[in-house]
Formats: C-alpha cells, structure tokens, sequence
C-alpha cells in the first residue's frame, strides 16, 4: 500500500519544534501580512496565516487594504514595514490587483525580512547554496519527504510546472540534495515519457487531474502542489487514480497546502533569529 504523506501531520510536528524554539527567545517574532482588496482566495488566504500565526505565539497583523490602494502606497507601507525594527516579517499577499506591479513590490521588501522567500537576492543566495529564507512550498515539500524518510540523493526527480513560486525553487532545493533533476512544462516534448522517468514526481501546474496513471512510474513517490475546485471539490493536479501506483503520495487537500503556511512561520522565526541574533 502506498504512504499516504499527511501535511497536517508534518506542520504539527514542525509547531512542536517552533514552540520549543520560541520558549528559548528572549522576544516575540513579528509577522506582517499585507492584504490588497477582498478576492476571496486572497482573504482565506491571509486569514489563515494571521490565524495560525497568532496560535504559534508570534506577534502576527493582518493589514487590509482597499484594492485601489495606490502602488506608491503599497510601497511606502512597506518601506516603513522595513524601517520598523520591531517587525521581523514581511508578506504581501499574490496575486496583486492589475494596477500594481507585483515584482516591483516583491524587490522592496528587506530581504532579511522576506518569509516568503521571493526577492531576487533570496532567490540568488538559494541557487548559490548561501545563507537565505526559502519560498515555504518548495521548502515544506523537502520537510515532508524528510519526514517520511524519501532519499533524494541519486534519484531522478521531475517537475511539472516552472513558476518562480514552486518549480524553480524546488529545482535548486532538489539539486543542492543531489538529486537529479528535470523541469518540464507546456513545450516539453512527449511529456509522459519524461515523467515516466521520475523515482519523484512533483506536479504543479493548476490543472486538475494532468497526471495521469499512464505518466507515473510504478513506485515513484508523487508530490502534488495544484489545488483547484472541480463541481464544489477540492483536487490535485495528480489523477487519484495514479496514487495507486507509487509508493507515497501528498493527497489534495491536506498534503502540501499545510506545509506552506507552516513554513511561512517557520520563515518568520528564522527571520527573527537571524536579524535579533
């Protein structure tokens, strides 16, 4: 029978570890998530992290802002976010309204302060093996596959989906633990033998059921990063009907998604650490 990788089991392990460490500081860590309007993925979203932030003991503030906010006032929140030296944690909510430039906000956050690991200077440090915060999916993935004791050193990994969000990141994570990896996207060529090649298959590209059993390899262990709502149901981006065939899956919902939010905190109290000392 396949092992089924439980996030929410992993996550609460990890706030087990994080309340220890938060017993031994001498301050609180503070998180600042910063909101623009009410798109109701955004609001769940940043309600659940404030939340669950706030039940780790972090000083945790949820900023809402209109959707109209200008993209000069984002960018001035942020600086004083930065200048507040009682702030150890930055995030801005994606996506951002049209009007604003997304990239242009993620560059103004402190990259000691960036939990969500997404500035270009964390980005270069992940892929120079330096000292950084890393992007919480890609980083909870790697803590859920050491948790279920997934060796990674030799084994052929492939990647579905080449976001700067998950693909990427978890490419240089994968790599730095010897794997050998492969991102694949919309215009590799004959996708299912590539994919048949991966001992760990990790899908993420927002397309409900994409791999099929005819794409997996038996045995593989299978990572599924989509969500999205089908006929009122959540589901992956991995057709069920494949977790048949490997070893160990993440189901959806309740694999990744949770190790997201945990490592996010995670992120903060590093961050916290690493700028207090």
């Amino acid at each position: 029978m396949p092992v089924r990788m439980n996030g929410h089991e992993v996550a609460k392990a990890l706030y087990a570890e994080l309340r220890e460490t938060l017993k031994e500081l001498p301050y609180t860590p503070a998180l600042r998530v910063v909101r623009l309007g009410d798109d109701p993925a955004s609001v769940a979203y940043t309600r659940l992290k404030d939340k669950r932030a706030r039940e780790l003991g972090l000083d945790s503030r949820l900023l809402a802002l209109p959707s109209e906010t200008s993209q000069e006032e984002l960018l001035a929140l942020i600086g004083e976010l930065n200048a507040d030296d009682a702030v150890d944690g930055i995030l801005v909510q994606l996506p951002l309204p049209g009007h604003v430039d997304a990239q242009a906000v993620i560059e103004a956050i402190a990259p000691a302060k960036d939990v969500d690991g997404f500035h270009p200077f964390s980005v270069g440090r992940l892929w120079t093996d330096g000292r950084a915060l890393l992007p919480c999916t890609p980083a909870g993935i790697l803590r859920m596959l050491d948790h279920y004791g997934v060796e990674l050193a030799g084994r052929e990994a492939v990647i579905v989906g080449r976001s700067n969000i998950v693909g990427k990141p978890l490419a240089a994570l994968l790599l730095a633990r010897h794997a050998t990896v492969t991102v694949a996207h919309s215009r590799t060529r004959d996708l299912p033998t590539v994919t048949r090649r991966a001992e760990v298959l990790v899908a993420a590209v927002g397309r409900p059921g994409f791999v099929t059993p005819e794409m997996v390899r038996p045995g593989a262990v299978l990572v599924d990063v989509g969500i999205s709502r089908v006929g009122g149901k959540l589901v992956g981006d991995i057709d069920p009907r494949a977790h048949e065939l490997s070893s160990a899956f993440t189901p959806v919902p309740g694999g990744v998604g949770p190790m997201t939010v945990a490592m996010l905190l995670a992120n903060t109290v590093q961050a916290a650490r690493w700028r207090r000392g």
